[in-house]
This record gives C-alpha cells, structure tokens and sequence, in this order.
C-alpha cells in the first residue's frame, strides 16, 4: 500500500542466511540460463557452418538419485549423531551416580588415613620411653 514501509525480502531472511539463499539463486538462475541456450541449440538454432563443442559434464551437475542419496546420507548422519548425544547422556548420568557413590568413600578414606597416622604415633615411639606419668 502506498505510505507503507514495505520490509524486503532480504530483510525477512535472517543475515546468516541470506548469502546463502543468493547463492541457491545465482546457482538456479545459470542453470535456468544453461537449460535454457541448451534447449534453444537442440531445436536447431545453431547456424550452419557453426558446429557445437562437446560438452563435458559439468563436475557439479547430480541426478536426482544423487541428490536423493546425498539426502539420505546426511539423515543417517544426524540420526547417528542423535544417537551419540543420547549414549553421552547416559554415559554423564552414570558418572553423575558414581560420583556420588565416590564422595563417602573419599570421606571414609580420609578418616581412616588419620586413624592409621594416630596409630603410627604410638608404634613410633621407642619402647624405652616410659609411658607419660599422670600427675
């Protein structure tokens, strides 16, 4: 409507994704483009005298097969790593348990480590020394 601040598209896209949405359409223009001449060449619009060059196939040109496959792919990917995140999960629980069977342990270690230092106190001392007196 006129008055109104219109948003634009690039606007609506987030920023991160925005170079990459060019890309895609700079991608599928040239291929509109190169579908395009092709289509006009093979209806016979190639003058006479001018023979066509073999075209290689282009290196990033995919089937669909492909494409499918590569799709495929990287489900299974992500599938395995939310499988990982799951087992890490767990695996963090485990400990979580065992370090709480750990800390009386630690206690109970260092209680008897001072009982067994008060003990070697005593085995110290040379039996010619006479027991304290009490007074």
């Amino acid at each position: 409507m006129p008055g109104e601040a219109r948003v634009s598209e690039s606007e609506d896209r987030p920023r991160d994704g925005g170079l990459v949405a060019r890309s895609v359409e700079e991608f599928v223009a040239q291929l509109r483009g190169f579908t395009d001449r092709a289509t006009r060449l093979a209806a016979g619009a190639v003058p006479s005298g001018l023979s066509l060059p073999r075209l290689p196939s282009p290196p990033g040109a995919m089937s669909a097969a492909q494409v499918r496959s590569i799709a495929a792919s990287v489900k299974a990917q992500r599938q395995l790593i939310e499988g990982l995140v799951g087992q890490l999960q767990a695996f963090d629980e485990q400990l979580a348990v065992f370090e709480r069977i750990l800390d009386p342990l630690v206690e109970w270690s260092s209680t008897w480590a001072r009982l067994e230092e008060s003990f070697a106190d005593v085995v110290r001392r040379a039996p010619t020394d006479p027991p304290p007196q009490p007074e």
